[in-house]
């Protein structure tokens, strides 16, 4: 019984090393990738808004929805940016983010021809990989919080795309975000084991997607 407790204890030690090596390695591949200023962030073609919930589970607004939301809608208004594709969960029909990010970009001052929605980005990869296979992104930038970019950005990058992040306001010290941050060591694990050991592809395909870029 010792034996098997000494064993146990050791798996689960390296499984905690393990988790904290991903999730550091990723945060330091994407440092040279983020921009927090929208007078540094250099000009694209487009911005891709990773989506999320609008509200929490109890009901109450989701802020990092709302600050990937006006992010988005900064980087059009400001110039650096012709166009955005907004990707999230409509796999079903009783759950749709694309749809309520489109309509708030529009209340945020976004054209509506400027955006085109990606509804099957189930997960990040599949967000990232289909930009690409899809809308035919090949240069572009991520917009989500800090926490977030820097695996979309491992992701993006592990399959050949220029990419760059531009960070979300985040809300730190909340509940929400220690959830958040708890979570993304597992996340990052699984996008880690992705790329390099699973091979793991969109969930959805498709035809691909012309975006409309403003002039």
């Amino acid at each position: 019984m010792v034996r098997i407790l000494k064993w146990i204890f050791v798996m689960a030690l390296v499984t905690v090393i393990a988790l904290v090596i991903i999730y550091m390695s990723i945060s330091k591949q994407a440092e040279s990738a983020l921009y927090h200023s929208i007078n540094k962030v250099p000009a694209k073609k487009a911005a891709l808004v990773l989506g999320t919930a609008k509200y929490m589970i109890g009901g109450g607004k989701n802020y990092f929805y709302t600050y990937r939301i006006r992010a988005a809608a900064n980087l059009f208004k400001a110039g650096k940016v012709k166009a955005i594709v907004v990707s999230g969960d409509h796999s079903t029909k009783y759950y749709n983010e694309t749809s309520k990010m489109q309509k708030d970009l529009i209340k945020a001052g976004v054209p509506s021809q400027y955006i085109t929605l990606d509804p099957l980005g189930i997960r990040t990869l599949d967000s990232v990989v289909r930009a690409e296979a899809i809308f035919d992104l090949k240069d572009y930038i991520i917009v989500s919080q800090k926490f977030h970019l820097e695996r979309a950005l491992f992701l993006a990058k592990a399959k050949g795309q220029k990419v760059i992040g531009f960070t979300a306001k985040d809300i730190p010290g909340t509940a929400a975000a220690y959830r958040m941050k708890a979570r993304e060591y597992l996340a990052r694990a699984k996008a880690f084991l992705d790329v390099y050991i699973l091979y793991t592809t969109p969930k959805f395909h498709g035809k691909k997607k012309k975006v409309n870029y403003k002039k």
